[in-house]
Parts: C-alpha cells; sequence; structure tokens
C-alpha cells in the first residue's frame, strides 16, 4: 500500500472513531464494522498502531479504542526542567503551556511527545496546570555530549541537563571517543531504568577552540554541513547577472540606491533609495535580493533552504541558509555590479503612502555602507567639519539622500507609535572572542539612529506588501502576532503600578501598552518593564491567515525583506513573481503547501533563537569565569521562588539563590513577584539596585551565580 493510501485509511479510522455516535470498539470489531479483508488485517493493524503513536487514538484496559478528547485528553510536547517539574507546550495552538508538577510527569522526558490531562485551568495570573497520562512518542532521538570511558563501554554525560546526566555506552560502540571528547550519540536503547547510546560522530575535545558553539548547534540539530549535492548546485550558479535575466525587469540601475548594514555582514539583502517628486512628495525604493530566480522551487538548493528555514547567527559563525557562493555573491547587492531584485517603489505624503509598485528589477548599488557611517552622517550636519573623519569624502548627493531617509524614518516611526506600535529598546549584547575563541569581553550594544533608520524602511516595506496581497486574496505567508491574555495583561498593570508607572485605563490595547514602555523611557526600570511587557506577549509566527500583528500594531504583515536568510521571504517572493506572471497554477499548488511550509518556518526560527541565546548565556558565563570574586554594581531582573535574578549592565545575568539571601528566611509572594523575609519584612523586587560578589561561574552549564552583598551589615 503506498503513503497516499495509508494515510487516507488512516484518516478514514480517525474520523469514525471520533464520530460522537460511535461507541468504543476493538480493533476487530472496527475492522468487520469497516469491512477490512481479511488479507488487509496486518495493514490495519498497523494503521490502528500509528494512530496510538501519533496519539490520535488511546486504548483502553479492554482493548477497545476512543479518540483521546472523550477521555479529557489532548497531545503536545514535554518541556522538563532540571528541577523535575515541566510544561506541555501548545504553542501550535497559539496557547501557554501548562504546568506539570513532578509528581505528575510520570516518566516523561524532555522534548516527548505525550497525552496530557489538564487538571486545572488558568487563573489569576498562573498557568493551567496538567498531568502526563502517556508518552507517546520519545521526542530525542540524538544527544550530544562530553565521553568519559568505562571498563565495560563509557558514559556520556548530556549538554542537556534536563536528560538524565548518565548515558551508557557499550563496549564498542565509543566510535573511537576518548576522554573529553564532544561527541553527537545515537539513542538504541531507552526504558525506565536509564538510557543506552552509540557514538556517531565525534565533535572534539571539550576545550578545542569553537567546539562549544559547535556542540549547542548539534545538539538543536541545526544542520551546519551542506550535502554535497547542495554545493554543487550552488556551484553551478553565476557569478554575475546574464543580459537574458535582466530581459523584462524595471532597470533600475542609474538610480542612486545604497545598503546600510552592520560591518562585518557579507549577505546583503536590502538597498535603499529615495526620490523627491515633481509633486512634493517622496518615493521611497525597498529592493530586495532577487533569491527566488537562483533557488528554483523543488530544488536542492530549496529542499536544504526549507529544512533550515533561516539562516543561525551565533556568536563565532554564522550557519547560513544558503550556500556562501549564493549568500555572499550573486544575491549579495554589493556595490558596483548589477543584481536581480524584486523592488517596492513608495509614494509619501507625509507618513502616508498614497501609491506604490511592485516589480522585479535589476539594480546596481553605489555603495555599502555601515550603520556606524550613516549614524555619523544623520546625526550631524551637513558640513564636512561637522562629520567624522572617515567619512567627509561621501558623495553629497548619497549624504543628502541619508538625511532625506532619516527624516523619512522619524515620520514612520512617530506614526507607528502613535497608533500604539511597541518599541522595547532592549539592549543587545557584543561578545568579542580573544584567537582562541574565549569570551574576551562582554557589552550591552544599543540601537542607534541608523538602524533605525532601516527598520523603519522594512517594516513599511513589509506592511505594503502584505497588505496588496491580502486584498488580492492570494495564498501567502503572514507574521502574525496574537493579543496577549487578558490575565497577563492584568498581572502586568499590576506590576507596573508597583514600579510607579500605572496607565491611566489599563493595559487593554497596544496603545496602551506602548504608553507604558514611553513613560519609562530612561529610567533606571526601563530594561525591566521592557522585558517584563515583552514576556506577557504571545509568540509571533507565520501563517496563511491574516490576523494582525500586535505588538507592531498592523493589520497587515509579512517578511519580504530577507529572502538570503528566511524561507517565509524566499516564498513570498515566488508568490510575487508567480502573480506578476499570471501563473495561476503555481499560486494553487502553493495553497495546499502553506500550512506545513508555515509551522516548519515557525519552528525553525524559534530554533534558532534558542541556539543563538544559548551561545550568548555560554559566552557571558565564559567571560564572567574570571571575575569570581569581584564585586558588581546590578539590577534585579526578575524574581522566583528560588532566588533573585541579578542583571549586569553588559547584560550579563546571574542567580542570588534565595538560600544564601541575608539575615532572614525569605518567603516568595508570587501575585508581587518578590520575596519577603519572613522576621524582618525586607523585600527583594524586580527593579531594585543591587551589589552583587560572583561567586560562581561555569561555562558548560551557562551558569553564573552571585551571592548578595548586604550593605546593611
Amino acid at each position: 500500500m503506498d503513503k497516499e493510501a495509508f494515510a487516507a485509511r488512516k484518516d478514514k479510522l480517525a474520523a469514525l472513531i471520533r464520530e460522537p455516535g460511535c461507541k468504543a470498539l476493538t480493533v476487530p470489531e472496527l475492522a468487520y464494522f469497516m469491512q477490512v479483508p481479511a488479507r488487509e488485517r496486518d495493514v490495519f493493524q498497523s494503521i490502528v498502531d500509528v494512530l496510538l503513536a501519533e496519539g490520535l487514538a488511546v486504548l483502553l484496559p479492554k482493548g477497545k479504542l476512543m479518540p483521546p478528547e472523550r477521555l479529557g485528553l489532548a497531545t503536545g510536547i514535554f518541556l522538563a526542567t532540571e528541577r523535575g517539574f515541566g510544561f506541555v507546550s501548545r504553542a501550535a495552538e497559539g496557547l501557554e503551556d501548562v504546568f506539570v508538577p513532578a509528581a505528575a510527569v510520570n516518566g516523561a522526558r524532555h522534548k516527548d511527545m505525550v497525552l496530557y490531562r489538564l487538571l486545572s485551568d488558568a487563573a489569576g495570573g498562573l498557568r493551567a496546570e496538567g498531568e502526563i497520562f502517556r508518552v507517546l512518542n520519545r521526542g530525542i532521538r540524538t544527544i550530544v555530549g562530553t565521553y568519559a570511558p568505562l571498563r565495560n563501554g563509557g558514559i556520556l554525560t548530556p549538554d542537556e541537563k534536563r536528560l538524565p546526566q548518565e548515558i551508557f555506552v557499550p563496549r564498542g560502540k565509543d566510535g573511537g571517543a576518548v576522554a573529553g571528547h564532544k561527541v553527537v550519540a545515537k539513542i538504541i536503547k531507552q526504558n525506565a531504568d536509564g538510557i543506552q547510546a552509540v557514538v556517531e560522530k565525534i565533535l572534539g575535545h571539550r576545550n578545542d577552540p569553537g567546539v562549544d558553539v559547535l556542540s549547542i548547534v548539534e545538539e538543536h540539530g541545526i544542520p551546519w554541513e551542506f550535502p554535497e549535492t547542495v554545493l554543487s548546485a550552488a556551484a553551478n550558479a553565476p557569478e554575475e547577472v546574464m543580459e537574458s535575466d535582466i530581459l523584462g525587469r524595471a532597470d533600475f540601475r542609474a538610480l542612486l540606491t545604497v545598503t546600510i548594514d552592520g560591518d562585518d555582514a557579507k549577505d546583503l539583502d536590502d538597498a535603499v533609495s529615495l526620490e523627491t517628486l515633481p509633486n512634493g512628495h517622496v518615493r521611497l525604493g525597498v529592493h530586495i535580493a532577487d533569491v527566488s530566480h537562483y533557488v528554483k522551487a523543488g530544488s536542492a538548493l530549496d529542499e536544504e533552504a526549507y529544512l533550515r528555514g533561516t539562516s543561525v547567527y551565533l556568536v563565532d559563525r554564522v550557519i547560513p541558509m544558503l550556500p556562501h557562493r549564493l549568500s555572499n555573491g550573486i544575491c549579495s547587492l554589493n556595490p558596483q555590479v548589477d543584481r536581480l531584485a524584486l523592488s517596492c517603489l513608495m509614494e509619501f505624503d507625509g507618513a502616508n503612502v498614497v501609491s506604490h509598485h511592485i516589480t522585479t528589477s535589476v539594480i546596481r548599488t553605489a555603495m555599502r555602507l555601515s550603520y556606524d557611517t550613516v549614524n555619523g552622517i544623520i546625526t550631524s550636519g551637513n558640513a564636512p567639519a561637522d562629520m567624522p573623519g572617515d567619512i567627509v569624502d561621501m558623495p553629497g548627493d548619497i549624504v543628502d539622500m541619508l538625511h532625506g531617509l532619516s527624516a523619512l524614518s522619524r515620520t514612520l516611526r512617530a506614526k507607528r507609535e502613535a497608533r500604539g506600535a511597541m518599541d522595547f529598546n532592549l539592549a543587545e549584547c557584543r561578545i568579542t572572542l580573544d584567537e582562541h575563541g574565549r569570551a574576551a569581553d562582554v557589552q550591552a550594544r544599543t540601537r542607534n539612529d541608523a538602524t533605525g533608520l532601516i527598520e523603519e524602511c522594512m517594516l513599511i516595506c513589509n506592511e505594503t506588501v502584505a497588505e496588496e496581497y491580502f486584498w488580492l486574496g492570494l495564498p501567502f505567508v503572514y507574521r502574525v502576532h496574537e493579543e496577549p491574555d487578558e490575565e497577563k495583561l492584568a498581572v502586568l498593570a499590576d506590576f507596573a503600578g508597583r514600579v510607579g508607572h500605572r496607565v491611566k485605563g489599563g493595559l487593554k490595547s497596544a496603545k496602551a501598552l506602548q504608553s507604558l514602555l514611553t513613560s519609562v523611557r530612561g529610567t533606571d526600570e526601563e530594561a525591566l518593564v521592557s522585558r517584563t511587557v515583552l514576556r506577557s506577549m504571545k509568540q509571533a509566527r507565520y501563517t496563511g491567515e491574516c490576523t494582525g500583528h500586535f505588538g507592531l500594531a498592523a493589520k497587515y504583515y509579512c517578511h519580504f525583506t530577507s529572502p538570503i536568510r528566511r524561507y517565509p521571504d524566499l516564498t513570498i517572493h515566488r508568490v510575487i513573481k508567480a502573480h506578476l506572471a499570471s501563473k495561476e497554477d503555481s499560486l494553487s499548488a502553493m495553497q495546499a503547501k502553506l500550512p506545513a511550509l508555515c509551522a516548519q518556518c515557525s519552528s525553525t526560527e524559534r530554533r534558532a533563537e534558542q541556539a543563538e541565546r544559548e551561545a550568548d548565556n555560554m559566552k557571558k558565563a565564559e567571560y564572567m569565569e574570571n571575575k569570581v570574586g569581584q564585586v558588581l554594581d546590578g539590577i534585579i531582573s526578575g524574581v522566583t521562588a528560588w532566588g533573585v535574578f541579578i542583571e549586569l549592565p553588559n547584560t550579563v545575568e546571574g542567580l542570588v539563590p534565595r538560600e544564601s539571601l541575608p539575615n532572614d528566611e525569605y518567603e516568595y509572594d508570587e501575585k508581587f513577584m518578590r520575596l519577603v523575609g519572613r522576621y524582618t519584612g525586607r523585600r527583594f523586587s524586580p527593579g531594585n539596585a543591587a551589589k552583587v560578589r560572583c561567586i560562581r561561574a561555569n561555562a558548560e552549564s551557562r551558569r553564573v551565580e552571585f551571592a548578595w552583598e548586604d550593605e546593611r551589615g
């Protein structure tokens, strides 16, 4: 039986047992009812096994099948913690995670697919609580860790601390690993007694430069080596634009166009232009690399890009979605060479787009500018004497255009903020490594006017493209962000009031939240409030339905501007080009693929974010290993039942355990998110200044621990 026939029968059986009037039946009874021939009973049993494995049916003690929802059960992914409890992720449904106490885990391990039952709904700012009914599938099949030999085999200590910390490797299954090697191992057996695995790949010694970051990459299952078929396909890409490729495209090579990126960027996928029109309006051009011209749907390059979903930007490397031959070569909008693009030209009357045009094009950027250079220009006067020395010789027409872009971006920003778009203004970190790959410095990095300029150009372009294709009614990939839960907003409003920033009327809209963020701008608690607001938000995702973007206060939004590094953008380019070429068949075929494509893009985005965050945390902890014993100033960034989190000005965060807080026994006040001394009444609350001593830092565990320096004696 082929896959399609098997899937069709599975869907039919699943629909049958879900029929409201269908009683619980045994497998033979179902086979008889569905008139399954005797020769196909084995196949029928296989279909039943798949339904059970996917949680679409539950086998009752008497051998009868029943849909899980009739038993109050649902499927989800279990996310364990080191403390024994965990959460069931319901992100695919757009719902908040369910808390699972340690006593209700019932043998589930990190990332297992499980059947779970809700015990209580979310209320009073607390999560819904549940219990694991059954493990459907083990979620982790490979393990990254450090190998140590034994007489009868070896022990693998996983990097993932939420797994059992001793994985047995049988004799002869070590792949040649020696003590201290970081390895990738495949699980061959797991049960209640433990896990056994065989070493499949040696990454290097744990102390070798770069092995620590590579371990994180492998731990998250991120592909970092391109298959030969993909590299061969990339090698066939041209080094320059062919004349035949230009036919039928708008020719913007004479239009003054520049790229503005970070100093170390090599994949330049967006460029901008600005013209003043005879009617006094301005026309902004956002020109995006036409990656789809070189990466055809269904090709080896496309399948690999779909698998990766996004480029991953780690502290010591970039893992690109596309091979460098493309991402840094023919697709990159390098200066003074012809490049194929999709251009969105928008005419503005003030902050309003009064007309726009999206077209395939050929461009030739005049210069590759950095954020620092552009920031120097737009924050100084026009006179060369006012400018930094390295940009005195900048052509006047480019300087004028940059000032015009800056003025437009400020107008667009003011309009966005007026409608309620949120600006979190959270500092990112800049981690500097030494020649051995170790963290030499960690500093906070904030946005400047130049990054804001490009951000506004890309935002308005994404909105414009999304709105046009919404009204065209074509299959499309939207970037959506749902409204936060009312209970979370109520808890947030209470917290804001306690730190002295009560918002009149409560926090019931994006505009109210933006007012709160504006009210704390420039204050000591800005980062804390911004982070707390961000944690109250739902996670943005990709979908084929246009439901709006709450955080941007936008009715229509998509990701159009980065096809070199994001698969959703590449997909949107294909939709646009199919529409421009009136290829209705291509559009119809894409409609069926959208749900799976959007789920894949959302999943790979989260995977990349987690890996990037963990790599940063590891290097921050590595940097702090040389700061043990030092007394440091910081701010309380969070309070939990087990301690107080302290954030330093350089963005490093560490924990002061509750039991080590001074001169009292402290109890957690969940409503006000603070620790309160039982006898003294002393309070440790988010936003309070802190003086701490670094007492422990460990790169492998990615943790920093502080001790409170009590100035009260």
